[in-house]
């Protein structure tokens, strides 16, 4: 989908909303890595559904931990190969990343970091204002039903995995305080957390 939407969609718009999915997925899968059995000990293959996002009240200093910890985190996440989960040693290395920036663990920052996602998955671009994730995906629909440059295949396949999205909308935000925090470091975030994507 990024490589569809990119074309269309401005730069800012796509990387929050990919950097919302990608974040929570990445986040998930690290946690995952974590705590899977030892092969001999595994159970029978069953589906795997995300963990639920434990939503937690944003401080400003875990705002400014996440800004400053990014550039470790993605220096280490950039040497894994796609859609591969990390080995131990690079566990390691994360867990080690996020204690050195005021975090419990790699899974407390992956906290903080969902829960911003959750709120930037939410913000129209242009305006740099919440209006919820299903106005911002709504936009971006029209967006690209208005595209002429786009082929039709592609238009079809991108505004199928919108409206699919629209029908599995992130959770409520329930500590509405966190739209504010999020909006007062908006530009920076955007920038730590979506520069993997434009």
């Amino acid at each position: 989908m990024r490589a569809l939407l990119r074309p269309t969609l401005t730069a800012l718009s796509a990387a929050c909303l990919i950097s919302a999915a990608s974040l929570a997925f990445s986040s998930a899968a690290f946690a995952q890595a974590k705590q899977q059995p030892a092969p001999s000990q595994a159970a029978p293959a069953q589906p795997q559904q995300a963990p639920a996002l434990k939503q937690i009240a944003l401080t400003d200093k875990q705002i400014d931990g996440v800004l400053a910890a990014q550039k470790d985190m993605d220096a280490i996440t950039e040497k894994l190969p796609e859609n591969t989960a990390p080995d131990q040693k690079t566990i390691a290395q994360l867990e080690a990343a996020a204690k050195k920036h005021g975090f419990a663990g790699y899974d407390d920052y992956n906290s903080v970091v969902d829960n911003i996602s959750l709120v930037l998955g939410g913000f129209d671009p242009a305006t740099k204002k919440f209006v919820g994730p299903e106005a911002v995906i709504k936009a971006q629909i029209a967006e690209i039903e208005a595209d002429k440059k786009m082929a039709a295949k592609d238009k079809k396949e991108a505004i199928g995995e919108l409206n699919d999205a629209l029908k599995s909308p992130p959770p409520a935000i329930e500590n509405k305080a966190n739209i504010d925090l999020v909006t007062k470091y908006y530009d920076k975030l955007v920038a730590a957390l979506g520069d993997d994507q434009n």
